[in-house]
């Protein structure tokens, strides 16, 4: 893993990437007040993410939508009316996990938040963040990119253990964690994760590029208009097509004050990882999520996730103190 502390990176390119993505036509639609533009005729203007399976069928045949079909929407407030789960039909990503400091980490957890999770501690100082970067190719929101930034946490009511906690996440591909930054590049992405997610969400520009051994996304820093992140990845070898679900989890403060806890299920059908450090490259330049990054103080990279292929399922907030046993 290599972290380099300041960029040259002009981001004139990407912005004239982000600019041509706007050329496609677009329409207005109102979401708790806010004015959205969407994709015209795309799946939210049509369907608000309830689409019938049949249609996705239709505009994408080489999607196995067999997962999906065991699943049940039901519609929801979360201040707006829409459904859950939010379905991504064809996605891909790559994670880095880092330790970190982990007294920041404890500061930028709110307390009320920290009476029931606690950043996981896998050895005296150190913390632990995943940093992913998401291409949502196809999916109920039509598409768009994402970088998250979380804290990984031990399970509300469960003991915090550090690196024991950590292992048994791992082996039950069930993960728990506080969300600290999540940058997307569409208002559509953003209004939907800010109201009915309480998640920390704003809009840049997020761009994918990839070559034969590689996987990268840059990340503009809106303000200065230049690269501030590059999270770039190898495309490992030896993938297994063994198709296996992963929960993450997290908990946040709703829009009431109390907290709510949310969860995506995700089916990943190619997907391979490494330890080594060189599989996996953070480059940041000065901007404001770059100089939050660093305040991290991050260290050694524990694991490196490459998964070009996998489906989602987003559940909406629901009151943390209704969480199941188990769950």
């Amino acid at each position: 893993m290599h972290i380099k502390r300041s960029m040259a990176i002009a981001g004139m390119a990407l912005m004239a990437t982000a600019a041509a993505a706007t050329e496609q036509e677009s329409t207005t639609i109102d979401i708790a007040g806010h004015t959205v533009p969407v994709l015209k005729g795309g799946l939210y203007d049509r369907y608000r993410s309830n689409p019938p399976l049949s249609v996705i069928q239709q505009e994408a045949p080489d999607v196995d939508l067999g997962w999906f079909k065991t699943l049940k929407k039901e519609k929801v407030d979360v201040g707006f009316e829409t459904w859950s789960p939010n379905f991504y039909y064809k996605d891909s990503r790559i994670t880095a996990i880092f330790t970190a400091d982990i007294d920041r980490l404890r500061e930028l957890v709110p307390a009320a938040v920290r009476e029931q999770v606690q950043p996981l501690q896998v050895w005296p100082g150190r913390g632990v963040v995943a940093l992913t970067a998401y291409a949502y190719h196809y999916c109920d929101n039509d598409s768009y990119n994402e970088i998250s930034l979380s804290v990984v946490t031990n399970r509300p009511g469960s003991s915090s253990f550090g690196p024991f906690s950590l292992l048994g996440q791992a082996r039950a591909k069930d993960f728990w964690g506080y969300v600290l930054k999540l940058p997307v590049n569409t208002e559509l992405a953003r209004v939907r994760g800010v109201v009915g997610y309480g998640l920390p969400k704003w809009l840049t520009a997020i761009r994918l590029r990839e070559d034969e051994r590689t996987i990268a996304f840059e990340l503009i820093d809106p303000d200065s208009g230049k690269a501030d992140l590059v999270l770039e990845g190898s495309k490992l070898p030896g993938l297994s097509n063994e198709a296996e679900l992963v929960t993450n989890s997290f908990v946040n403060v709703g829009r009431d004050g109390a907290l709510n806890y949310g969860y995506a299920v995700s089916r990943q059908l190619s997907h391979a990882s490494s330890g080594d450090a060189q599989a996996v490259h953070l480059t940041l330049g000065e901007g404001s999520l770059a100089a939050y990054i660093k305040s991290l103080k991050l260290g050694k990279m524990l694991r490196y996730e490459y998964v070009p292929e996998f489906q989602s399922a987003l559940y909406a907030p629901r009151p943390l103190d209704g969480l199941p046993p188990g769950r």
